[in-house]
C-alpha cells in the first residue's frame, strides 16, 4: 500500500493508504479541487528509513519528508515540508528557513545544546529557558 496527500494550493489537506489503482479504477470519486500525490512513510528530514529498524537505509528518500496535514507541498523540488514554526508567544518565525536537504525550518541561531529547555522568541531573535 502507498501513502497519497490530497494538496490544494500548496497545502495537505488529506492523506490515505491506498493502492496505485485505486485513483483510476473508477471505485473513488473525489470531485473537490486538489491533486493527490504519493508520499513515504519512511522518508523524513530528507532521509529513508527501514520500516523493520527506523533507521536510515541508504533507500532513496521521496519527496522530503512525509506528508503531513497542513504540511506545505514545494512543487518546484517536489518535496513536502511542515508549516513555517510559531514562537513562544504565537508570532510565526519568519527569520527561519528552510534547510536543504533536510527540508526542514532551521532557526537563525542553533538551539543551545546544554540539556536545558528553550523556545524561540521571533521579537527577540533569541532562545528563552523554560
Amino acid at each position: 500500500m502507498t501513502h497519497y496527500a490530497k494538496v490544494n494550493n500548496g497545502i495537505v489537506e488529506q492523506v490515505i493508504v491506498a493502492e496505485a489503482d485505486f485513483f483510476t479504477n473508477g471505485h473513488f470519486v473525489d470531485t473537490s479541487p486538489g491533486t493527490w500525490i504519493e508520499t513515504s512513510y519512511n522518508t523524513r528530514n530528507g532521509v529513508h528509513y527501514s520500516p523493520i529498524t527506523n533507521t536510515p537505509d541508504g533507500g532513496t528518500p521521496l519527496r522530503g519528508n512525509y506528508a503531513g496535514i497542513g504540511y506545505i507541498y514545494d512543487p518546484t523540488h517536489d518535496v513536502f515540508y511542515p508549516p513555517r514554526p510559531v514562537d513562544v508567544n504565537g508570532i510565526p518565525c519568519a527569520s527561519w528557513t528552510i534547510e536543504e536537504p533536510s527540508w526542514m525550518w532551521k532557526p537563525p541561531i542553533p538551539t543551545p545544546t546544554d540539556d536545558k529547555v528553550y523556545l524561540w522568541n521571533e521579537t527577540t531573535k533569541t532562545w528563552n529557558e523554560v
